[in-house]
């Protein structure tokens, strides 16, 4: 660098630094943004961080506190991490984490290394995508998180994927939406058609609801026994409902005969509805016991119904936009 005060490059260093695609910003001993690239600024705006007027100027350390503040687990290593590479106490830092859009999903590696050089304690900071890495990775894992007889996600990945999505929508202060589904009587179903009958009637269920599940941040689930979940990413509260109709709907609409059924003789669900904005001091377990009381409450309301959860005291506001 030719500015031994080190706030801007040299016309080549520069030059180099903007032609990378990878994301990369330069801080000072303090955190300060001294100077990032295009590929950051692009990043940023992509992912809810579009700063006004420049990053220049602004503390990333503080940046990370801020996201960490909102529920981002991640923010807070990330800013230990920084931190340390600064003092000394590390040589470098790395860390892995999920930004997934609504329609895509995305991973990246955050790296922090010294800038070695006989000026002022700076550091480098990039963001590089390994989304390629991580969706092969995924498919492999994908064999030990299927549930073996509904083809769909089994409770070990739901528990994974609503706290990567909890995060995420924390990070972009957007609502998150749990639909939990149980299938009405169906131990006298299994009893009376046989069990080779109910494994058919799950496999059914279990494909209608992947057809509800589209986008990178919904997904369903087996959640155990005749007990199933759906993910809905960015879904306030009305929506939410009406997609837990339209799959109360078309479950009965499959006509799956069901002689110990109150309704029509046909196989029934009930659903409850659970709608959150993450960060406000409550986990995903919180999500879940909501939308399990919604769905106790549609049982003992007459199954074959929908029922949505009262919004929580920590979020008052929910999901009702």
């Amino acid at each position: 660098m030719t500015d031994m005060e080190g706030r801007f490059p040299d016309a080549m260093f520069k030059a180099i630094i903007d032609s990378l695609p990878e994301s990369v910003a330069i801080i000072d001993a303090e955190g300060t943004i001294l100077y990032v690239n295009p590929a950051w600024s692009d990043y940023g705006c992509r992912n809810g961080l579009c700063i006004p007027g420049d990053w220049p100027g602004r503390n990333y350390i503080q940046v990370c506190l801020e996201a960490a503040a909102r529920g981002d687990p991640d923010a807070d290593s990330a800013a230990a991490g920084i931190r340390g590479v600064i003092r000394g106490e590390r040589p470098d830092f790395y860390l892995e984490y999920p930004c997934h859009g609504p329609d895509e999903k995305h991973w990246f590696m955050m790296r922090a290394v010294p800038l070695r050089w006989d000026g002022p304690s700076r550091c480098i900071i990039s963001h590089h995508e390994i989304t390629e890495r991580k969706l092969a990775e995924e498919r492999i894992e994908a064999m030990a998180y299927l549930d073996g007889l509904t083809g769909i996600a089994n409770r070990r990945y739901f528990d994974t994927f609503l706290d990567q999505e909890w995060r995420r929508a924390a990070r972009l202060r957007t609502p998150l939406a749990l639909v939990m589904l149980d299938i009405d009587h169906f131990k006298p179903f299994n009893d009376h058609y046989g069990h080779q009958a109910g494994d058919d009637c799950l496999r059914q269920i279990g494909q209608l609801l992947k057809g509800f599940a589209q986008r990178a941040g919904d997904m369903a689930a087996r959640y155990g026994g005749e007990e199933f979940a759906l993910v809905l990413a960015n879904t306030y509260a009305p929506q939410a409902a009406q997609i837990a109709e339209e799959v109360r709907a078309a479950i009965l609409g499959l006509g799956i005969p069901h002689a110990f059924s109150a309704f029509d003789q046909r196989l029934t669900v009930s659903l409850g509805v659970a709608v959150v904005h993450p960060g406000n001091g409550e986990q995903p377990a919180s999500l879940i016991a909501a939308a399990d009381h919604a769905l106790y409450a549609a049982k003992t309301g007459g199954r074959n119904r929908v029922a949505i959860a009262p919004p929580s005291p920590a979020d008052p506001v929910g999901g009702t936009m």
